[in-house]
């Protein structure tokens, strides 16, 4: 089983020029008001044309109820966004509110780049979020970014296939992982030629869930690796373990399954029961299934929870803003203001706010209203902190497939693949 890279999705081009409506624009984060009483923001984000013109009426209603404030809107492809942002930062002219993603926060918020979103809690009420949510954008203890939206991992079911198998789907409350390998066997054996129970093997991303269910964490508040070579090598010997039984392809059709699009999946194929990935996905693996499909909690769950709600995005505001309040203001509309949700939906991932999940509820499709209330249902779970990744995490995420993959190899036993893990991800954290 794996986590789908859905952090790495790409957006179409767009030009970083302001949209035509939008208000003032300032020319740097100290600019203020024309008139001497307003403040002028200036607000970067990164996507596709769709998301701009959406992005460009939620301003339009932040306005309307904030006259004393502009606006100047830098939408930017993703391909360029974040090497503009670090000139801009260089130069000293950065937007006052900038969009965010992977451990960019944790890297501007050691340069200093970024305020502290404590100092503006007026304007910035993260009281009714989600609490794991709100952590999300914490570094050391500090709120220096909020998430735009949520995700998580899930496991994604295909009732078809189970029933095409004549397997019965355990209760997902509390099945276990021997549960679930077990299941997943007896779809392979029970299938057609080419379906299998489980349609990927553990990942990078999984490392973090296994970690969290045996009491550990990937990444330690403070930025260290929180995980041990033991629980790393029970990971690397229960991917393993799917792979030898039949319950997740072979390694060779693993490597060519990694990072492929939804339609190429087995799950969005047809050809899977079950595929552990993130909750965002399953709109776009149900289309290409051409199926309703299903989200569950993740097996081991009702005995530690290991799944959390992972920031799709996030917003910052620059450090040297002359309006942080108003900045602050901004920010606040965009995640707790039903009608800013109603036009946002699910684009910027789940919203983190129960209230404004129930608001869009009404507007999404059937497959959509799964996802969100798969996320509010994790809402109301007790699970273990998270933070934005620290410098290095990266590297860390390219570490772990290479010596996964000695494992399903045969090339490596488990218990030295993970000491080769631990050892080269701590190296790669301390930089």
């Amino acid at each position: 089983m794996s986590l789908s890279p859905s952090r790495r999705t790409a957006l179409t081009a767009l030009p970083w020029a302001a949209l035509a409506g939008t208000t003032l624009a300032a020319c740097g984060p100290n600019a203020t008001g024309g008139d001497g009483d307003g403040s002028a923001l200036r607000f970067s984000w990164w996507g596709n044309p769709e998301r701009a013109a959406t992005t460009q009426e939620v301003i339009d209603l932040f306005l309307a109820a904030h006259p004393e404030v502009t606006v100047s809107a830098e939408p930017g492809d993703i391909s360029g966004y974040f090497d503009k942002l670090a000139t801009a930062v260089a130069a000293g002219d950065e937007p006052d509110v900038m969009a965010m993603g992977g451990a960019y926060p944790a890297e501007y918020a050691a340069r200093s780049v970024l305020l502290d979103l404590g100092t503006v809690e007026d304007s910035l009420d993260l009281s009714v979020m989600d609490e794991n949510a709100r952590t999300n954008g914490q570094v050391d203890g500090t709120q220096i970014a909020v998430t735009t939206g949520i995700n998580a991992p899930g496991m994604i079911v295909n009732p078809a296939v189970l029933a095409g198998a004549g397997v019965e789907m355990p209760d997902p409350e509390t099945w276990t992982w021997d549960d679930f390998a077990e299941v997943a066997t007896a779809v392979s054996e029970a299938g057609e030629d080419g379906v299998r129970g489980s349609g990927s093997v553990f990942t990078h991303d999984s490392i973090d869930l296994w970690a969290r269910q045996h009491g550990q964490i990937l990444y330690t508040e403070d930025g260290g690796i929180g995980v041990d070579v033991d629980t790393v090598r029970a990971f690397f010997e229960y991917s393993k373990r799917l792979v030898d039984s039949g319950a997740s392809p072979g390694a060779e059709e693993l490597v060519e399954l990694t990072d492929v699009g939804p339609e190429q999946t087995l799950m969005g194929q047809g050809r899977a029961a079950f595929m552990l990935t993130w909750s965002s996905s399953l709109t776009a693996l149900s289309e290409a299934a051409g199926t309703d499909l299903e989200i569950v909690k993740i097996p081991g769950e009702s005995v530690d929870p290991g799944a959390w709600l992972q920031s799709s995005q996030f917003y910052t505001v620059s450090a040297r803003t002359s309006a942080p309040e108003a900045a602050a203001a901004l920010v606040n509309f965009l995640i707790t203001d039903p009608d800013a949700g109603r036009l946002i939906l699910t684009d910027r991932g789940v919203p983190a706010v129960e209230s404004v999940r129930q608001a869009i509820l009404p507007e999404l499709s059937q497959t959509a209203r799964r996802e969100v209330e798969y996320i509010s249902a994790l809402g109301e779970m007790e699970l273990k902190p998270t933070w934005i990744g620290p410098a290095g995490s990266t590297a860390v995420a390219e570490i772990t497939p290479r010596h996964q993959n000695t494992v399903l190899f045969g090339s490596a036993t488990a218990q030295e693949a993970a000491e080769a893990w631990h050892a080269e991800a701590v190296a790669a954290i301390a930089g």
